[in-house]
């Protein structure tokens, strides 16, 4: 029941885009379309269950002085190995409009985050469950921001017309501008289902004290 919990955590209640905002880099950069955002989410997904296993085993031994390199080194062997596997058997487009993105996995702030803060302090089944669960929340975001980016632009999912009478492609919207944009107005609905489910359940919330009136629209979303 545990180990289920901590998967699920990720999907939603903690997924780590859409609630902790993070990994905003490859958010942004690699939802263009929807293949090479299913792409670079199951590259996390591999180096973030891979790493938080192997991480949970070394945890007793490794001196606390240098745990940070220590998860560095092995966060990185793992995104050494993923991105020779898809050199070596990803379709070459996929693994050239992911480019660089797949060595900055390295530095992706949800790999380390998830090393210290829960796989350094859990065993190895805990951890491994919040790997997968926190990669499949990602890649789930990513997928989601990259199908709408793709067929707002073009029509198209995966790259599969879906309204061939599209012709025009509405470039904005797979352009680093249009990543802002689809990104808000997903946090948005996402701000907007946590408050009306926070209304719904009573919790109470109390504005700052130099607001008024005219700065939200709590009262309102939440239907009081």
């Amino acid at each position: 029941m545990a180990v289920f919990k901590e998967f699920l955590k990720g999907l939603w209640k903690e997924n780590p885009v859409l609630v902790l905002v993070l990994g905003m880099c490859p958010t942004l950069a690699t939802t263009s379309n929807a293949s090479s955002a299913l792409g670079m989410g199951l590259a996390t997904t591999f180096v973030l269950a891979g790493s938080n296993l192997v991480i949970s085993l070394i945890r007793n031994i490794v001196p606390p002085q240098i745990r940070i390199p220590c998860y560095i080194v092995v966060i990185a062997t793992f995104v050494t190995v993923v991105d020779f596997l898809m050199q070596a058997y990803a379709p070459a487009a996929l693994y050239k409009s992911l480019g660089i993105f797949i060595p900055l996995i390295v530095v992706n702030c949800i790999v380390l985050g998830r090393a210290e803060a829960f796989a350094s302090k859990n065993g190895m089944l805990l951890s491994s469950a919040d790997g997968l669960g926190m990669g499949a929340g990602f890649t789930l975001a990513l997928v989601a921001m990259g199908c709408a980016r793709e067929f707002i632009s073009a029509g198209a999912l995966f790259q599969v017309k879906i309204i061939t009478v599209w012709e025009t492609a509405f470039t904005l919207v797979t352009q680093p501008p249009g990543g802002f944009m689809v990104l808000g107005c997903f946090l948005a609905f996402m701000n907007y289902l946590n408050m009306r489910k926070s209304g719904k359940s009573g919790a109470t919330s109390y504005k700052p004290l130099d607001f008024d009136c005219r700065h939200c629209s709590i009262c309102k979303i939440a239907g009081k």
